[in-house]
């Protein structure tokens, strides 16, 4: 069975002509990809991430595809900071339409062995930023209309051993998203998350992941036997913020090729 599931048809830009996009953790890796999508569709794209040098690579790629394109480099952990770009954003492209949270943070580290101030990194960078994002983006949004979206993972409401940090920030996350669906559908914004599982050749993967031998054997464990793609992520990203699922709220979307269903490596053949 091949990994080979990068999209290669041509986009031809439309779903999201025209409409502003702040997106934070957009500099690598999968929101990277899903910024590159959205300029894709016509979107005008703002970029946030800590290294500048990521910012102005990322700029640079978005305006080659003939998008509108800029970017700020802002610790997410500050919420004077993600305010002054969210201004900055609106003030270059108008009013908000779509909103990514997708900044992130990991390592392996048992709880018991984790210093205080390590698992208070992971939940600031996952979960306060998200809020930070969240609140700092709200008022400038349009109503209606607007979609808002984190990233979270299925460490949200799996256990794994050596996340705990991870595992609590993501399910913060998730309520975090139910939560200001409730409180903003009524002006006409929706709030969803998508839960990525085991996506290739991303920085989360080359640190979770371990060897050969030990990949194979999840992949061996997951419904589809293989590893998503990037491109399937900025898919389903540019699905839930289109008009396409403008019924759609406080979902968390899971794409991770039957992660949450648990080992089906010993599923019997029909």
């Amino acid at each position: 069975m091949t990994d080979n599931h990068t999209r290669n048809e041509t986009y031809s830009p439309g779903l999201m002509k025209g409409k502003t996009c702040f997106m934070s953790g957009a500099t690598s890796g999968i929101n990277r990809q899903i910024a590159v999508r959205f300029a894709m569709e016509g979107a005008k794209v703002f970029v946030m991430s800590r290294s500048q040098d990521k910012v102005d690579d990322t700029v640079k790629e978005l305006r080659g595809l003939g998008a509108e394109a800029d970017g700020m480099a802002v610790d997410v952990r500050s919420y004077p900071d993600v305010d002054l770009a969210i201004q900055k954003c609106v003030e270059l492209y108008g009013k908000l339409d779509m909103v990514l949270a997708g900044q992130a943070g990991n390592f392996v580290a048992g709880a018991a062995q984790m210093s205080s101030n390590a698992f208070k990194s992971v939940v600031d960078i996952d979960l306060l930023g998200t809020f930070n994002i969240y609140r700092a983006a709200v008022e400038h949004a349009n109503k209606p209309g607007a979609a808002f979206l984190a990233i979270t993972a299925p460490q949200a409401t799996q256990p794994h051993m050596f996340q705990s940090h991870v595992c609590a920030a993501k399910a913060g996350v998730n309520m975090l998203t139910k939560c200001c669906a409730m409180e903003w559908g009524k002006s006409g914004i929706r709030v969803n998350a998508i839960s990525p599982g085991p996506i290739d050749d991303t920085e989360g993967m080359k640190r979770l992941s371990g060897s050969p031998a030990i990949v194979e054997k999840y992949k061996q464990g997951l419904a589809l036997k293989r590893m998503g793609t990037k491109d399937e992520i900025a898919d389903a990203a540019l699905w839930v913020c289109s008009d396409a699922a403008r019924y759609v709220t406080g979902t968390i979307l899971e794409i991770d090729g039957g992660t949450v269903l648990g080992d089906s490596s010993m599923a019997m053949e029909l």
